[in-house]
């Protein structure tokens, strides 16, 4: 099964959290998991913030990423269509907004799961839950707003 990053086209794969031409990012991959979203994550230790704890941002990057990507899926099923169908949908961050609930270790996967709350036009709200070894970390919420189709062109 591709993950839904595995279905950008050129253009707008180069995102420093899920793009897979960007190979200095995240490189993130989500997936359905029922009515859920959910991408695994593991940090590398130069995502330190203090030792033994992931840096903020870098969660919140993943919030982001995992939520813009659910943004797109989301769009496809509600359509009944594939994720290579065209015209694609893809989704820039409108808002985003993050609790950080407990400190993030960075020696174990990372599990990240999305729920859609919101389809209405070009926007999608979805809410974003971290977990380190099955207790919540932190969470976020992300309305993700449809690219015209010309952004990203050179």
């Amino acid at each position: 099964m591709k993950a839904f990053q595995d279905h950008y086209p050129e253009n707008v794969s180069h995102c420093y959290g899920c793009g897979s031409n960007n190979h200095h990012g995240h490189q993130i991959k989500t997936f359905w998991e029922g009515d859920e979203t959910v991408t695994r994550f593991k940090p590398d230790p130069f995502h330190t913030s203090v030792p033994g704890y992931a840096y903020g941002g870098l969660i919140a990057s993943l919030i982001d990423c995992h939520s813009t990507g659910t943004a797109a899926a989301a769009m496809y099923r509600s359509e009944g269509r594939d994720m290579d169908t065209l015209p694609a949908f893809r989704f820039v961050t409108g808002s985003l907004h993050v609790d950080f609930l407990k400190p993030t270790p960075l020696e174990t996967t990372l599990e990240i799961r999305g729920q859609v709350k919101e389809i209405k036009g070009r926007k999608v709200v979805v809410e974003t839950t971290v977990m380190a070894d099955g207790v919540v970390t932190a969470r976020g919420s992300v309305v993700a707003v449809q690219m015209p189709e010309s952004f990203g062109q050179a």
